[in-house]
């Protein structure tokens, strides 16, 4: 989770108000520090030590690991109120349950009744305020038809504002397309993420960021956007860095699937239609994948239980 954890109550458009900051990550935790005041840092990757009159840095752990996140929680001396779940796949909210167990109360919110336990649905375009930060939902369907993404902003910050795409949109990629039409994901991509301001920080679920560009480079081999972007993740690759966020702007000029109507794009797939060309990247991306590591059968089975296409055997 990244969080940046700040005072007051949390308003929504619907439902009752609740109490919390935001974070950020596949299922963003979101937690609330007890007597701080809100003072000025960096979005979404600092979290408030009320003891010390300081921030905690980069606190960043999928829900997934309930009981590993609840230690970094209680060690940082804050309290755990809120989930902002992107999609209901068991690799992003297979921790609510539990949560919700060890912290009675637990508020869990998303845009899909599949989320694991989700006490309220969120809406398109609805906002939520955390003190001085704003979160903005926007649903994005494409990898799952219930995925909701979360743009955010601080009242009175020079910082850039921030995106938290889960599986929507990665460096240099974005999710499979599972449940919806390539039209819908077209609308969910370029239209809805690929219009934000371009100094957004783009915060994604998973770190697929070598592979993604490798295929960048395959559908536009004389970009020098994608070249320079594929040199510099090797690099923080040998050095064990993280190669997120990044930023709309640079996704704008290296991500093909934001870059369907350009004609390099274009050329590479034979089609002009927008939603066409991202279609025929999905299926050409699906097929790199699987020529660079083929899947073992029990690895297949895995991905599968992860993204719900299978379930999980209940005891007689």
């Amino acid at each position: 989770m990244r969080g940046a954890l700040r005072p007051g109550p949390v308003t929504g458009a619907r439902g009752p108000p609740l109490s919390g900051c935001p974070s950020g990550s596949p299922c963003d935790q979101l937690a609330q520090p007890k007597g701080a005041r809100p003072l000025p840092g960096a979005l979404c990757t600092r979290a408030w030590r009320p003891n010390t009159g300081s921030y905690l840095d980069h606190l960043h752990l999928p829900n997934s690991h309930p009981f590993q996140l609840l230690e970094i929680v209680g060690r940082e001396g804050v309290s755990l109120t809120t989930v902002l779940t992107t999609h209901h796949h068991w690799d992003h909210a297979r921790g609510n349950t539990e949560l919700a167990r060890l912290l009675p109360g637990l508020v869990v919110l998303g845009a899909d009744e599949r989320i694991c336990a989700l006490t309220r649905r969120l809406a398109h375009g609805e906002e939520l305020r955390f003190g001085a930060i704003h979160v903005r939902c926007l649903l994005t369907p494409g990898h799952t038809l219930g995925h909701m993404s979360y743009f955010l902003w601080e009242d009175e910050c020079l910082d850039p504002p921030a995106v938290f795409s889960g599986d929507a949109l990665s460096v240099a990629g974005c999710g499979s397309r599972l449940e919806t039409t390539a039209q819908q994901m077209y609308h969910s991509l370029v239209e809805t993420l690929g219009t934000l301001p371009p100094e957004t920080k783009v915060f994604c679920g998973h770190e697929h960021t070598l592979g993604n560009l490798e295929f960048a480079q395959k559908v536009e081999p004389w970009n020098n956007h994608v070249k320079a972007k594929l040199s510099w993740a090797k690099k923080r690759d040998e050095d064990d860095v993280p190669t997120v966020p990044s930023t709309l702007g640079e996704e704008l000029l290296y991500n093909p699937f934001l870059r369907v109507a350009e004609e390099p794009v274009r050329k590479f797939t034979g089609k002009v239609a927008p939603a066409e060309v991202l279609e025929v990247l999905c299926r050409e991306r699906a097929s790199f994948e699987r020529a660079a590591e083929p899947l073992q059968p029990q690895a297949r089975a895995l991905l599968a239980l992860q993204w719900g296409l299978l379930s999980m055997p209940r005891p007689k």
